[in-house]
């Protein structure tokens, strides 16, 4: 395939600035741009030249409906189609887009989560116009990224305080940069996610009733042969999958997402796509549709893509790393740099960075909390629950230097001197090493690991963007006025201070050791092992405080969030609750009695011929599947009466904690209840495809 072809289908889908610049008047463009760029209010006449515009262009490429795309707290994309077409009273029709409805949607929001921001009977929400995320065709409707309210103003998604917090974030990192005598016209968080995933066979995946109703099993015994021998990381990867991606690539390439890396995972039937990096709000929004569009593909190739953070029991489950960073125009802020020059601004920044997640070690751990990612977090394939940051053996002795005392710096430039030239050639990505820590700095960005497959990643990059703000924010109210020769040393002395408070984050072995559970819990760090232990984190005090002091949420959002999250993992936990007993007692139990009925009689035939001293196995295979039904049916009992208990509860506080700790360990002993069975009934008497059928397709 020839270059221009390749390239020439990136972006065709996409309202990008290329297709502004080309179709919007010169004036109209340049004011677009300020709006864009420095926040602008967005006059009236200027939208309506980028309505007409935009519509234009969306009819040329087939499309029929536009849509206010955006993401309410439940943690999906919504539209609400409306089309182009407006009839005339002479049955004549025309087309028309305009500039207030490129700019406010009124979509009805009665269904959507809102955590009692607004009464049910209040259908009206608000959907506004983010000029910062382009525009897109999809499936013939031009979908209009939006951010999305209520009538007080309140933000019923997740997009608004992202924005927000990408505001705030500029705005500290720009009054730092100030003092080492820069003036950046943008400070921008950027993003790479690394989007995990299984594909499976369509026609298992509907013979699995918890996979359909929960997105992972809930009953399955391990595979024969399972990730032991690490032959499908970054193997040959399957034809049908190869389609697949292609298909996916060429889709999403023309939705102007740059997928750029594919390959197995270290699971069977597991699978990695990664983007290049892009600004924050955007590359979410890309994730967003990388997502869907996963899925969608999948179905025209007879598959299924599983999204679940731990569809498979003992099989890796899957994350999206979140490989964050913090740029101002062409400098990445978070990069070393080549020369000592740019040391002490690295230095300042990377204090920031590490200040604000010990400070906010719980709120991360909160963003990352899920139904799904419980089951996933800790356990010997994924970061622990425990937030700790992993900076690699130079970086940390730079960081250690600095903590004791020996670092200094020289004139007015902010040249730090070590003792040694460590930093200035630190090399790229030489601090990926240790897969077990959660919050990891890999040359010149960090990779946060704990984000589950399933989530938004709004979430964890909303405290990411908020906590570093004000850390940076503390660091400008303090030396902002220092004379310039002596901020040098003042912001060493504070990197020093600061380092040393929060020193403890610091952590470079094992994090999936019991050792580090124990020393976690001697340093002071939180270890929140569920959803319900983290949630309350939103809500905490300390945390209340970050998020309004630094104008990101009210009190009232920040409640409302905690509300949403909490009603959402107890509506899940009882969605799998009820699926479980329900499979255990009408699909699994008839299916053991019924095998161990066939052995039954097998044994009494065998023993009518005489030959009873033979029959000593399968009289202990009986035996065993006798005493497995009534192990099963106790365990549905238990089950059942707990599962009962929560749901009585009026709490959704106490209810998620019923859930979590008694619920949950309930749940574990049916499946092993079940499990034991299938490593002892006939093959042709299993109800529903195993781990080997399901992971070992052709």
């Amino acid at each position: 395939m020839a270059d221009t072809e390749l390239t020439s289908r990136f972006g065709t889908m996409v309202f990008s600035e290329d297709v502004m610049r080309k179709r919007l008047p010169k004036d109209i463009y340049k004011r677009l741009s300020a709006t864009i760029e420095d926040g602008a209010p967005l006059d009236l006449d200027v939208a309506n030249a980028v309505a007409h515009a935009m519509k234009e262009w969306a009819i040329e490429l087939g499309a029929t409906h536009y849509a206010h795309w955006f993401q309410p707290l439940s943690g999906i994309t919504s539209e609400k189609h409306d089309s182009f077409l407006e009839p005339n009273h002479d049955g004549t029709a025309i087309t028309k887009f305009t500039g207030k409805a490129l700019i406010q949607g009124e979509p009805d929001a009665s269904s959507f989560p809102n955590g009692g921001l607004r009464a049910t009977f209040e259908a009206r929400g608000y959907t506004a116009w983010d000029p910062t995320s382009p525009a897109f065709i999809k499936d013939e409707v031009l979908c209009i990224p939006t951010a999305f309210c209520g009538y007080n103003g309140e933000a019923l998604d997740k997009k608004t305080p992202l924005l927000r917090s990408m505001k705030v974030l500029d705005t500290q990192a720009k009054r730092v940069l100030a003092l080492f005598g820069k003036t950046p016209k943008r400070v921008v968080p950027s993003v790479g996610l690394e989007q995990e995933y299984f594909l499976i066979k369509k026609d298992a995946y509907r013979k699995r009733r918890d996979l359909v109703i929960c997105g992972r099993t809930l009953f399955g015994a391990p595979p024969c042969k399972g990730q032991e021998l690490e032959e499908h990381y970054f193997g040959a990867i399957r034809p049908s999958v190869s389609k697949y991606m292609k298909e996916l690539d060429d889709e999403l390439w023309a939705l102007g997402i740059p997928a750029k890396t594919k390959h197995n995972e270290v699971a069977p039937c597991q699978h990695e796509l990664a983007p290049v990096y892009t600004e924050l709000n955007e590359g979410i929004d890309n994730n967003m549709l990388v997502m869907e569009k996963m899925k969608l593909v999948a179905s025209r190739f007879d598959l299924t893509c599983l999204l679940h953070e731990k569809p498979f029991e003992g099989i890796n489950g899957s994350g999206k790393h979140n490989n964050w960073s913090l740029s101002a125009e062409d400098e990445n802020l978070l990069d070393p740099g080549d020369t000592p020059l740019e040391n002490l601004q690295f230095v300042v920044f990377l204090t920031a960075v590490i200040e604000a997640v010990d400070k906010y070690q719980d709120l991360l751990r909160m963003s990352v909390a899920s139904c799904g990612n419980d089951h996933r977090l800790g356990a010997n394939e994924a970061p622990p629950a425990i937030v700790s940051i992993f900076l690699g053996d130079q970086l940390t002795e730079v960081v250690q230097k600095i903590m004791d005392g020996k670092a200094s710096v020289h004139a007015t430039h902010g040249v730090l001197d070590l003792g040694a030239d460590v930093l200035p050639n630190l090399e790229q990505d030489n601090t990926d090493r240790n897969r077990t820590s959660p919050f990891a700095f890999t040359g010149n960005k960090f990779e946060f690991r704990a984000v589950g497959s399933e989530a938004n990643p709004s979430d964890a990059n909303l405290v990411l963007d908020t906590a570093v703000a004000e850390s940076l924010k503390e660091f400008a109210d303090a030396l902002e006025g220092t004379p310039e020769e002596d901020f040098a040393a003042a912001a060493l002395e504070y990197c020093k201070k600061t380092l040393n408070e929060h020193r403890r984050i610091l952590f470079s072995g094992d994090g999936y050791s019991d050792e580090w559970q124990r020393e976690a819990e001697r340093r002071g760090l939180s270890n929140l092992r569920t959803t319900a232990d983290a949630l309350p984190a939103m809500v905490a005090e300390k945390n209340l405080a970050l998020w309004t002091g630094m104008g990101v949420l009210t009190e009232t959002e920040a409640f409302s969030r905690y509300e949403v999250k909490l009603e959402k993992y107890d509506k899940l936990m009882n969605i799998e609750a009820t699926t479980m007993i329900r499979e255990a007692r009408r699909t699994y139990r008839p299916a053991i009695t019924a095998y161990a009925t066939k052995v039954a009689k097998g044994l009494e035939i065998i023993r009518g011929a005489g030959a009873d001293a033979a029959m000593t196995c399968e009289q202990n295979t009986l035996n065993k599947l006798c005493a497995g039904i009534t192990e099963i049916n106790e365990a549905i009992k238990a089950l059942d009466a707990l599962h009962q208990r929560a749901e009585g509860l009026i709490d959704p506080q106490e209810q998620a904690n019923c859930y979590a700790h008694e619920v949950v360990p309930a749940m574990q002993r049916l499946r092993d209840a079940v499990d034991a069975m299938e490593e002892i009934v006939a093959a042709d008497y299993w109800p529903v495809p195993t781990y080997d059928d399901i992971l070992f397709y052709v």
